[in-house]
């Protein structure tokens, strides 16, 4: 263990499964403290185990709903007084969902953009308060390559993942301007083999490898992310390598942007 983000506090929402699991894993093999936060305890508690089975005593779980302010107050307080601070805030959670702008209907759309959009503004407000006293702190916000390029049919999830991304840069410049040691940058991932693509796969009644060699080829490098390319990323701009990057949008994309 190299041990990159050592001593250091983060929470991580949407970690049941997927990128969240991943980008957990990597912080606390890195020698961070992490809480895991989800909606979904039952998967969550399975993650936990995971991680102290590897690194003992370094994850904690607490139930959180992305869109429930007064959980976010609490579930930060609760987290602050399991670890003895925060100093890492990974906004992960998100669905997808909807499709053209006349297809979709609102509920949708607004669904989408209160999973993806609201909850990462909840986490940056309530979040700062605290990593404040705890800096050199980070913020990393998951967006997508979605929120940089659109497609015809996913007006909600184009609007809410561009929505994270120009949120971050104003936190960004918020805490750089407060002097509070906190930078704040974005991510953004193209198809990165998780559940969500399992979803995909599903849909389409074809067999898994037949999708992702379509999706492949849609990317420059040929072939679809795994989710350590994107926990790998989130451990640089975890860590004090990244002290001078904040405000950035960085792309996990295998070169789709670069077209």
């Amino acid at each position: 263990m190299s041990g990159r983000v050592e001593g250091k506090m983060s929470f991580v929402t949407g970690s049941a499964q997927g990128l969240g699991e991943a980008i957990a894993y990597m912080l606390a093999k890195e020698g961070s403290k992490v809480v895991l936060a989800d909606i979904n305890i039952e998967k969550l508690k399975t993650v936990e185990e995971r991680i102290n089975g590897d690194f003992p005593g370094s994850a904690f779980s607490l139930e959180l709903d992305v869109t429930s302010e007064s959980q976010w107050k609490e579930t930060l307080s609760q987290a602050q007084e399991m670890m003895g601070g925060i100093n890492i805030l990974v906004n992960n959670a998100g669905i997808g969902g909807g499709s053209t702008v006349e297809d979709t209907d609102y509920e949708t759309f607004k669904e989408v953009m209160t999973v993806d959009t609201d909850s990462v503004f909840l986490g940056c407000k309530y979040a700062i308060p605290i990593m404040k006293n705890y800096s050199p702190g980070s913020i990393i916000n998951t967006s997508s390559i979605s929120g940089l390029i659109a497609g015809h049919n996913m007006a909600a999830y184009n609007t809410a993942k561009a929505g994270v991304w120009m949120l971050t840069k104003s936190v960004a410049l918020h805490c750089a301007r407060a002097a509070y040691n906190i930078r704040c940058n974005s991510i953004h991932p193209t198809f990165i083999d998780t559940p969500i693509l399992d979803a995909m796969v599903e849909r389409s009644n074809r067999e898994k490898e037949d999708v992702m060699m379509k999706l492949a080829r849609q990317v420059p490098l040929g072939k679809v992310g795994e989710p350590d390319d994107v926990a790998y990323t989130v451990l640089f701009l975890a860590s004090d390598e990244s002290k001078f990057i904040t405000g950035a949008e960085i792309k996990i994309d295998g070169g789709i942007s670069a077209m």
